[in-house]
């Protein structure tokens, strides 16, 4: 089994963050001013260019070190097909070879299906699945504490 320097329940945070950003759409409530009881609470769902998950998301993947950025970069693109599970060396070591720290949150963000492609990488690898533990970022209170 490959060995990651990222834990499988922090790419799991992440792919549950990605999710929250993906589902989000552009503008579709004109009267966005009224109570959003009475309008189901359409606005939480618009893209309003402030959008804390996308905060949450950037927060997570710079607090990361450039190894763990570098495997969650390299299980995007396992996932995404660009390369087999068997050529997982090789392919963290291209990604390792063009790693900049400085653009990976936009790498990560710009890339449709986010959220589908690092599951999809997981489950290459063969990864045991955490059952529904995350690791929060060292920062958030413990999660028996939320």
């Amino acid at each position: 089994m490959v060995e990651l320097t990222i834990s499988a329940p922090q790419v799991e945070f992440l792919i549950v963050k990605a999710r929250e950003f993906d589902v989000k759409e552009g503008a579709t409530d004109p009267d966005e001013g009224s109570n959003g009881a009475d309008d189901r609470m359409i606005d939480v769902l618009t893209d309003q260019g402030d959008d804390p998950v996308v905060s949450e998301i950037a927060g997570f993947v710079t607090a990361l070190s450039d190894d763990e950025q570098v495997d969650l970069v390299a299980l995007l693109r396992l996932g995404r097909g660009d390369a087999a599970s068997g050529e997982w060396s090789v392919l963290r070591a291209e990604v390792a070879r063009n790693y900049n720290c400085s653009s990976t949150n936009r790498c990560l963000l710009g890339q449709p299906m986010l959220a589908d492609f690092l599951a999809e990488g997981l489950e290459e690898l063969g990864l045991p699945d955490s059952r529904g533990e995350w690791m929060a970022p060292v920062s958030w209170p413990a999660k028996s504490a939320i």
